[in-house]
């Protein structure tokens, strides 16, 4: 027997000998490709592997498309979704729970992959794949196509993943880092950009013009930080955003956010949820750094700005 094919050692610096473990089943340093939408724990999941990419594969010699009208690029790109499409519909006929590639996986077999239930994996080493296979009875399959019944792993107890407490420190010590250069903090759980999205869709009303534009572009722009820690919680996006927006729209709710634990809206100066001031200064180089552009851009070519 070859003990380098089923034992894999990992180091972990400090502590004693009597600390190691032995851990049954097979470990990978991934996490699923959309964490908000995609399981973590699954029970007896089927498993299918695939040496193949669940993306558009472009052309191995140098291709020409000659457009002659702007709807024709509409025609290559639902080329493109349809040919993946077909992809996803030949795995999803297996009734997969867990879907890995060593190749890549594009946004579009994500979607598909999300709304059937199936937690996904992309780009997985081939030193990964083969101990999933030999432990759990899949077969790495070169062409969806090609799948069979047969090729679907069972001998799985469990699928999960754990968080990765090394990451989560480094991040515990940067925020402590950032309180201690600036010992300022600000609402957290979105209800900061909240606020100023709320504030910015009320004076566009009262700007005209390509101004307008502006506002409501940027208002946009700073709910992307709340809706991530939505879709992060696993909640229902839209009715959590509406929600939120509704309670920031008279100006009166500033601690409204979102609890990034159990995806509630809730007070987070009651939960204590803040953020560190210098994370928020970002926005404001890019807004004061803004007009600058214009004024270059208006300088150049004066048809960008009408006045």
């Amino acid at each position: 027997m070859d003990i380098q094919k089923y034992i894999k050692v990992e180091k972990v610096p400090g502590g004693q000998l009597e600390d190691s473990v032995v851990r049954k089943g097979v470990m990978i340093n991934k996490d699923v490709i959309a964490p908000g939408k995609m399981r973590r724990t699954i029970f007896n999941p089927r498993i299918i592997l695939l040496h193949w990419p669940l993306e558009y594969k472009k052309g191995e010699n140098q291709t020409n498309a000659e457009l002659l009208k702007e709807e024709d690029w509409g025609v290559l790109l639902q080329l493109e979704e349809e040919y993946i499409e077909s992809l996803c519909v030949q795995i999803l006929k297996f009734k997969p729970d867990v879907d890995i590639t060593e190749k890549g996986l594009s946004d579009v077999a994500c979607h598909y992959f999300s709304n059937a239930g199936v937690t996904a994996m992309r780009r997985l080493r081939k030193t990964d794949n083969n101990p999933i296979a030999k432990a759990y009875g899949a077969v790495i399959v070169n062409r969806p196509h090609e799948l069979q019944q047969s090729d679907v792993g069972t001998g799985a107890g469990i699928f999960e993943v754990n968080k990765i407490e090394e990451r989560n420190l480094q991040d515990a010590m940067s925020v402590a880092r950032n309180i201690l250069n600036n010992p300022k903090l600000v609402p957290g759980g979105g209800a900061t950009e909240l606020t100023v999205s709320a504030t910015l869709k009320q004076n566009s009303s009262s700007v005209e013009g390509l101004e307008k534009w502006a506002y409501e572009a940027a208002a946009i722009a700073f709910e992307a930080i709340p809706r991530t820690l939505t879709q992060n919680c696993g909640v229902n996006v839209i009715r959590t955003m509406t929600a939120l927006q509704g309670k920031h729209a008279n100006g009166e709710n500033a601690w409204i956010g979102i609890d990034g634990n159990t995806g509630v809206i809730t007070d987070v100066k009651e939960k204590k949820i803040w953020d560190a001031y210098n994370k928020k200064q970002p926005p404001r180089g890019k807004a004061r750094s803004k007009p600058q552009v214009e004024r270059e851009g208006d300088a150049d070519n004066e048809q960008i700005i009408p006045e």
